[in-house]
């Protein structure tokens, strides 16, 4: 059963690093691309960085250069490194999953529709 699980946000204050981790079990498919998204209640999910099944990386404009998305194969981990945080980076960050084979792939990184399954979430709150 496939199941992602979400750690290691917390309260930090501005300018300070969090580092979440998304484990991953019961994966039936190897083209799989992994993203963060995060959520403020009242708005839509918003995307913040992808890797994908090749290994490239993709990040929303206003998270370059501070946030960074890395996997363990091994442990079917999804990091997001964050660093240089602001209090409008204060959300819910969830990590998404595409297990679509690649050549059925249709959907670009940052569309929520392309994730098929969700981890519960886990708050990031930046304070001044």
């Amino acid at each position: 059963q496939l199941r992602l699980v979400e750690s290691g946000g917390g309260s930090v204050q501005v300018g300070g690093s969090l580092r979440l981790s998304c484990v991953v079990s019961g994966v039936s498919e190897n083209e799989v691309d992994m993203a963060w998204f995060r959520q403020v209640p009242g708005n839509e999910r918003e995307a913040i960085a992808s890797i994908d099944y090749r290994g490239a990386t993709y990040y929303a404009d206003s998270v370059k250069g501070r946030f960074f998305i890395s996997q363990d194969n091994a442990k079917f981990t999804v990091i997001l490194q964050m660093n240089s945080l602001k209090p409008e980076d204060t959300a819910v960050y969830y990590c998404g999953i595409d297990e679509t084979p690649a050549w059925l792939k249709v959907r670009a990184w940052n569309d929520s529709k392309k994730y098929h399954a969700w981890g519960q979430g886990t708050q990031v709150t930046v304070s001044s």
